[in-house]
Formats: structure tokens, sequence, C-alpha cells
């Protein structure tokens, strides 16, 4: 999965189970597929140098995704993070102990060899798929930094053949909608350099999109093809790509009916890639699925997966591809590994985490724990589930329309008749601060304000007022009406954007922003209280699809540097408080 996701309300990585079911696998996997060759024949039909079979530990072994990452909170925390040999065994320990037998690594650079070297020095049964990390721009620096990575890791891949199985160069660089898109050519030339310097299978991780219109260069240079599935992610970004609500499935079959629908849905996107490559006469070459997952947890700021994301719909999709696992092995068209994405969640990602089999403090989550005994194998997250437990789609529960003139969210002041929101919360995008305070001047509100501290990401800022038990505000009455509230901030660069989003009866997500300049709705940034008074027609009118009926997050305050002409990475923003915040009719 390409790591560089944006959060929705900001706007993109990526077996054996028990020791029993383990041996069933591994024995079935050993038995079929013509041996080390997965059952291919060595040529690809328009290739005339012999393609290189895949090591038959590769079809044999359950697979993951792996990063070593604990502690960075952020893209820009991951050069200064130390990747120690103790933490990096810890990890391979827990690994192993899932059954599981090969890694992939994103880099080579990074950290590939701390892994490599304590996978050796511990003896330790593993084994890596090797990646080089590509940097997609276009400057002579990039290139050397580039250059770099390849050459590292042909190092790596020599010095350590032992232990590495395949090469992979690039992760999600040649697909349309990746923000690091890199020319085919270039990723062609790379291979060609690698694969003429090691003697693995080399390959490049990418979507299943790509890959069904894989250009012919890339294709006739690879030995196999690494394809990644998510139709789990894929509902975010269109709701309609296939039926996963099963709303006519009864709600107690409904999340197992949406995970079956989910495996359909993976199995289709990876024949498509399979349709791809046999266009160009290469129908022959083995494919691996070289990433697919069920996100455990719905993560504030990230892709909006409620009555998906879960711990329990999350092992409910890993024992489905264990089935799928098995059957791939026997066909000579299926996939020959799967490669879980991931082993251990990372914060850094941000709202793109919680993915992992393991929490990012080594907790084993309910997909695994069965595999083991909490306390004695690994420590278990906390958190009792059965599979009566599993989320499912639901419909959304109509409230009654708020039928007063005001509807409070924040303020000190009461007002005749109005009706005041209860059970919200705040909720940051990343590190952005807030507390209530009544520092310097004080509104006409009086009392306190809230005090918001910017503390941007790369990206911007942000913070929601919300219910995160999803209680929708029926303010249909309000659609005539006006978002208020007062600021000051002093001297606060440029535009400021405020939101709302609401639900839908499918239960997707529609959002509004409004970039906001000093001026207008009577915005200002001169240190003094002012008065902003915003039509809900203007929300409206940015997205015809937002529904009053629905509403949750009631206000949401940002700045998204990409959405307000400010340069990323932009830091030193001046404080901003808010108070009075309320709707009127």
């Amino acid at each position: 999965m390409n790591s560089n996701w944006l959060p929705a309300l900001t706007r993109a990585m990526p077996r054996t189970l028990a020791v029993s079911l383990g041996v069933s696998l591994l024995a079935l996997a050993s038995g079929c597929g013509g041996g080390g060759s997965g059952g291919y024949t060595p040529l690809a039909v328009s290739q005339s140098a012999e393609r290189r079979e895949l090591p038959e530990a590769l079809i044999t072994r359950a697979a993951i995704n792996y990063s070593p990452y604990r502690t960075s909170r952020s893209p820009a925390d991951l050069a200064g993070e130390i990747i120690t040999p103790a933490n990096v065994l810890q990890d391979l320990r827990l690994i192993q102990a899932t059954g599981i037998g090969t890694i992939r690594l994103f880099s080579s650079r990074a950290f590939a060899e701390t892994v490599l070297q304590v996978i050796r020095d511990n003896n330790l049964d593993l084994k890596v798929q090797l990646g080089a990390f590509l940097n997609a721009a276009r400057t002579a620096a990039a290139e050397a930094e580039n250059q770099a990575e390849l050459d590292t890791c042909i190092r790596l891949a020599n010095s350590y053949r032992d232990i590495v199985l395949t090469v992979s160069v690039g992760n999600e660089k040649l697909v349309e909608w990746s923000p690091t898109r890199m020319e085919p050519a270039v990723v062609a030339a790379y291979l060609r350099k690698v694969r003429s310097a090691v003697r693995q299978p080399v390959t490049t991780n990418d979507n299943w999109l790509m890959w069904s219109r894989v250009p012919r260069e890339v294709a006739e240079t690879v030995d196999f093809a690494a394809v990644h599935v998510y139709p789990f992610l894929d509902t975010f970004y269109d709701p309609s790509k296939y039926d996963w609500r099963q709303k006519t499935v009864p709600e107690p079959q409904r999340a197992q009916a949406m995970i079956d629908a989910t495996i359909v849905e993976a199995k289709k996107q990876f024949n498509d890639a399979r349709a791809g490559l046999a266009k160009l006469g290469l129908s022959s070459i083995p494919m691996v699925i070289g990433e697919t997952g069920w996100a455990a947890v719905d993560t504030n700021g990230g892709p909006n997966l409620a009555f998906r994301a879960h711990p329990v719909n999350q092992k409910m999709y890993f024992d489905a591809l264990q089935v799928w696992a098995q059957q791939g092995r026997r066909d000579a068209q299926g996939p020959k590994a799967i490669f879980f994405f991931q082993a251990f969640d990372e914060p850094w990602k941000q709202g793109d985490d919680g993915w992992g089999l393991f929490n990012a403090q080594r907790q084993a989550r309910y997909t695994i724990q069965s595999l083991g005994t909490c306390g004695v194998t690994w420590t278990c997250e906390p958190g009792t589930y059965t599979a009566a437990d599993a989320v499912k789609w639901v419909p959304p529960t109509l409230q009654s329309p708020v039928t007063s003139n005001r509807y409070t969210l924040y303020a000190d002041t009461p007002t005749p008749g109005e009706d005041r929101a209860t059970g919200l919360r705040w909720d940051p995008f990343v590190a952005t601060g807030y507390r209530d305070s009544s520092a310097g001047p004080a509104s006409a509100d009086g009392g306190v304000h809230l005090e918001i501290s910017p503390n941007p990401a790369d990206f911007g800022w942000g913070l929601f007022h919300y219910s995160d038990r999803g209680v929708l505000a029926n303010l249909s009455n309000f659609s005539g009406g006006r978002l208020n509230f007062q600021v000051r901030s002093d001297g606060y660069p440029g535009k400021i954007e405020i939101g709302i989003s609401t639900d839908s009866e499918d239960r997707d997500i529609h959002e509004a922003f409004l970039q906001v300049a000093p001026g207008q709705y009577g915005y200002c940034n001169s240190n003094n209280w002012c008065s902003v008074s915003i039509p809900v027609s203007a929300f409206l009118a940015a997205n015809p699809k937002l529904d009053l009926r629905y509403v949750n997050f009631r206000f949401i305050v940002a700045d998204r540097f990409s959405f307000t002409d400010k340069p990323l990475n932009l830091t030193g923003l001046p404080v901003v408080r808010i108070d009075n915040l309320h709707w009127s009719r």
C-alpha cells in the first residue's frame, strides 16, 4: 500500500495459522505446483532468456510485509529513528511464533542489513523478499539516491543469498494514481540493473490495476508479478466497486457475507492482472499477492472504514486468505504466495495505520491470539471478542430534527430556546493541540474559549468536533441557516478552512470544506475577536451530496496547505482561538 495517503478529511502500505494448521498447509503446498517452479514453464512466451523459477521456499511458506519502525510519528521522523538489532530480533521472533516464514522488506538502505544480519546471527528460519525503495523526484540528487539504493540492494542480495529469496524493485511506482509515479522505462532500467547483478528472481510490487495494463517493457523484464489487491480499502474510494454492504443478507450473517464478497473481488482483481499479462503473451508468468490486508482499527483522520475495520473482521479475512493460498498453490494460474499486510502497526502512517497483526506495542491482535498463549507466546492486545463482534453495514439511525433556532456546540453564555449538543468530542489531525483557555481578551461570549495550537504535519493541521459513537444530528431544518463562531488569531497567514461532514443512507461519508480568507464571512486575523457567519448553503454548494439529516462532524477547523496555497512543511503558525460556536436557523 502506498504510504503517501493523506486522510480523507485532509486529502494512501501493504501463512500459516496454528501449528497444526500450518503443518497441513505446508504439506499441501509442498506437494503441488511442480516443486520449485510452481507448475510454470521456465520461459515466458515472448522472452528469449530463461525466466528464473520461484524458489520452493517462497511457495511453501506463509508471508508478511514487515517494517521495524516503532517510535516515528510522521514521515519526517523516519530518518531519525534508530533501528536496533534487539528490537528487530523481538519482532522476528514474534513473526515466527505465528508460523510465518517469509518477510518482505520495502527498502535496502533504511534497515534491511540490520534485519538480514539478525536473521543470520540468530540462525532464524526466516526468508526475505528484499526491496529497493525508489525516489520518484526528477533531480540528479534523487537519481544518485536511487542508484545508491539499487547498489545496496544488489550487495545485500548477493551477501545474504541464503536468506534473500527474491528481490522487488519499487513499490507502487507505476500505477496511474500513485503520487510518486515513475515512467515505465525508468523502472524497467532499474529492474534490468538489479536483475543482471543478482541470481534471485526479480519483480516490482504494484497495484493490480497497473498489472492489468502493464507496459511490455516492465512485464518482459520481471521474473514474476507481485500484485497488490485491497478490495476492502477500495470501498472507501469507490463504494460501488462491489457489494461490500450485503444489505439483503440477514444481519447475523452479513459480516461473513462481506468477507466472502471481498475475497471474490480480490480474486477478480488478481485475474484482471493475469489478463493484462496474457494480452502480452505472458500468461505463464508466475504471480504472487504482494500485499493484501484488512485494518483492525478505523483510525481517526484516515480513510473512513466504519462497518469494516475491526479485529474480528481482520481475522475473518486473514483466515479466508489461507484457503485462497492453498488453492493458489495448486492452481497454475493462482497466486504462488500471499504476503499479508502487515506485521506491526506503524504510527508514522497516521490515519492509514492499524493494519498490523500486532499493534505498535507488539501486542498480538485477536487475529493471531489463538496461535499462541497470551502472556506466554506474546502479550495480547486488550479486548475480548467472539465472531459475533464482527462489524457490518447497518442503516443509519434517523434522529428527530432539531427544531430550535440555535444548535450550540461550544459556548459559555446560555441562549434562551437553544439546543445544546452533548456527547461530542474534539479530535485532532495528528499533533494539533487544543485546550480550554481564558488567556487574553475575552470574546463576546465571555468565560473560556478553545485555544488551538496548530503543530502541523507536513500537509497541515486540523481539528474536528464530532460524535465518536456515531450519534448523528438531524440538522435538516438548518439548510437555510448559518454556521457561526468567533475567532481570534495574531496574524495567521492566508486562508483557513472550515468544514462539516455528514453520513448518508448508504453510510458513505460526505464532506465539504470552505477555504476562507481574511474578509470573507467576517473572518479576520488581526488579533481581535471577530464574528464569522457562514451560510450552510455554501457547504451544500461545495458538496451537494451532504445530507443534513445525518450530520456527524458538526464543525471542522483546518489548514491543509495544498488547499490554502501554502508551502508544505510550513511551521511556526500562531494559535487560533474559537468561541461561541453554533448553528443558527
